[in-house]
């Protein structure tokens, strides 16, 4: 047995990386990147043929070549992109995580001109960007201005700032779409079937229908053809797998463009959460489809575009991990990709298939040794009642994996996954002893219909019993302690591991929630109102409707504020003030709880930081608040430097 090696700092897992992100223009000349300048995450551009040598330990606001476009040192940027004709970088940003987008402009060829903002309206939501092929100069932007639950599609002129409005709301439009020749817009029918029909004032033309029992939160992707007679969408008709079809959009017929005979298309996660790539692989200037990503175990790309073809077995040798990000010029020629990793993430390279070069350009995280991170491994483990738990199990480097304190870690969404791939929190947990289990319990999306769907009714039931199953599992192996076992997570797994806590207090050390409902009545009446009328197949179908007197009992009931007083274990709470997805009080409420009755109970709260943690500094502070809080109840490892 290795002797375990000294512990990695918590700075160097969530300090920020020194380059990320990595777009190339559409003449192919420049490259644009997210890197720190006063301790942010801000959008820097290069010359794609210059020295990107630069020692990696000295950051791109000092080196030479690299030119900084934005100057937010307030919050990190990391949701940014080229306009299709590349005049332009536009960039998301909101306040203090109140997810209040404000979509921003900046010039490349003016670096010293502050960032415009394009949609500068306090309290309003910018809730998609389209940039059409045709009019490059021309944005469409969906805006809550009217009425915070009402989205009304603009046409934003990009040059100017000036924003005209394309279509009002009705009252029950709740997504748009514009092609060449058509408007499109979503509406849900009562019931939950959500309808896609041809936008005309006076009379709206019906172009298919989807049931509800087929889209849990929308249909996703939704992407034009780029002859605006169709639109790529991720299916479930007929199927238990998520396929991709063609809907006709003269006709409403689906038609079947690609599959896969086990795996989904990945979907609907990186429609969610910009660090994972889009299940459709694009032409960034031209729309039209190059590939599909499919998600098991690993991913599997499946290249629908004879260049694209070409291209991607080329790609995909540049790196033993996952193709993730990818960008090319409008010729598809030159291209910048990065890789998704379990232990070396984020290596960006560069691509010319005009000559069948490859380099090399930076790797995010230089300071971190692959060798000295764990590996993530794929596992399957069977629930009490047969249905099948991927799972993916992290275990210590350079330690005998016998016996050892587990931190169950338990996604959010609950519609979500896990997959192999690196995470910062993972990793230092496992440099610090820890096992770490992570289970796509029923409720994960990814995995088929069926499995999303078992979790209908089942939050704190059999959703639960699923993470029992797989811990059991971990033990049952050995490579667990049963005394010394934590259950962590964000969201719906914060939740989850509140639930751990009340309804299970004999199998946990200790619990932590970061930014976990306790309510679940008070999550359902509390929903933003521009999301409200899209929780019918998801929170009400899942959950339970509180407007039901029945269906509230019982929904209470399977919240932990109403089993706090059976909670033992010390637990953590970690909240952002500015959560406008599960409200503070979530964590208020048990924190005030279980002090009144003397329990051990450790409250974070973060004034600048909203559902999910940002900036670097908030991380590294949730971080070593976790690492002692673990350290003390589970006896796993800390770092001294930290």
């Amino acid at each position: 047995m290795t002797a375990p090696s000294k512990p990695i700092a918590v700075e160097e897992f969530f300090a920020p990386p020194t380059r990320s992100r990595a777009l190339i223009s559409p003449d192919g000349t420049k490259v644009a990147y997210l890197a720190p300048w006063h301790g942010r995450l801000n959008v820097f551009i290069r010359d794609l043929d210059s020295d990107w040598a630069t020692p990696d330990d000295v950051h791109d606001a000092d080196a030479p070549g690299a030119r900084r476009v934005t100057a937010d040192t307030r919050r990190s940027i990391d949701t940014f992109f080229w306009t299709t004709d590349g005049r332009y970088l536009l960039f998301q940003q909101d306040t203090d995580g109140d997810e209040n987008w404000h979509l921003h402009r900046v010039d490349p060829a003016r670096p010293d001109e502050p960032a415009a903002d394009l949609t500068p309206f306090e309290g309003v939501r910018l809730i998609g960007t389209q940039l059409p092929s045709d009019r490059p100069g021309t944005a469409f932007v969906q805006l809550n201005m009217r009425r915070p639950d009402l989205i009304d599609l603009f046409e934003l002129d990009l040059a100017t700032g000036r924003l005209t409005t394309a279509a009002e709301n009705p009252g029950d439009v709740f997504a748009w779409l514009r092609t060449p020749d058509r408007l499109l817009v979503f509406t849900m029918e009562e019931g939950g079937d959500h309808v896609l029909s041809e936008w005309a004032p006076a009379e709206r033309r019906p172009i298919a229908r989807f049931p509800g029992t087929d889209v849990l939160l929308g249909v996703s992707p939704a992407a034009p053809t780029p002859d605006g007679n169709g639109l790529w969408i991720g299916s479930w008709r007929g199927s238990d797998r998520t396929r991709l079809v063609r809907v006709d959009l003269a006709t409403g017929e689906q038609i079947g463009v690609d599959s896969h005979p086990v795996f989904d298309l990945d979907t609907p996660r990186p429609e969610a959460d910009p660090r994972f790539p889009s299940s459709l692989i694009l032409h960034p200037s031209t729309g039209e489809l190059l590939g599909a990503r499919y998600l098991g175990a690993r991913q599997e790309i499946h290249a629908l575009d004879p260049h694209f073809a070409t291209v991607l077995p080329r790609l995909a040798e540049l790196s033993d991990g996952d193709l993730a990000h990818v960008s090319c010029d409008a010729t598809a020629q030159r291209w910048v990709v990065d890789f998704t990793h379990d232990r070396d993430p984020g290596v960006t390279w560069f691509y010319d298939h005009a000559t069948g070069r490859a380099r090399r350009l930076f790797r995010p995280f230089p300071h971190l040794d692959p060798g000295r991170l764990a590996p993530v491994t794929p596992t399957t483990v069977t629930a009490r009642d047969g249905l099948a738990l991927p799972c993916h199990l992290t275990l210590p480097a350079g330690v005998e994996p016998r016996g050892l304190p587990t931190v169950l870690l338990v996604h959010g969404g609950p519609w979500y996954r896990d997959s192999w791939g690196y995470d910062p929190e993972v990793q230092l947990l496992a440099n610090r002893g820890y096992a770490v289990l992570q289970v796509d319990f029923r409720g994960s999306t990814g995995y088929g219909k069926a499995h999303t769907q078992a979790a209908i009714g089942q939050f704190a039931g059999r959703m639960h019993d699923d993470l029992i199953d797989a811990l059991d599992w971990a033990v049952e192996q050995g490579y667990t302690d049963p005394d010394r076992v934590a259950i962590y997570g964000c969201s719906y797994g914060g939740y989850a591991a509140l639930v751990g806590a009340a309804f299970t207090p004999d199998r946990f050390a200790a619990a932590v929630s970061y930014t976990g409902m306790s309510d679940l009545v008070d999550l359902v009446r509390s929903v933003v109102p521009v999301a409200r009328r899209l929780v019918e197949n998801s929170y009400l179908r899942y959950i339970g409707d509180p407007d039901d007197p029945r269906q509230e009992a019982d929904m209470l009931a399977r919240s932990p504020i109403s089993r706090v007083d059976d909670i033992t274990a010390p637990v953590l709470l970690i909240h952002g003030a500015n959560d406008v997805r599960v409200a503070r009080r979530h964590s208020d409420r048990i924190v005030d709880a279980l002090r009144s009755r003397g329990a051990e109970v450790e409250y974070l709260l973060n004034e600048t930081e909203g559902h999910w943690f940002l900036n670097p500094d908030s991380n590294i502070e949730l971080y070593r608040t976790l690492e002692r809080f673990l350290s003390r109840h589970l006896g796993g490892g800390s770092s001294t430097t930290s």
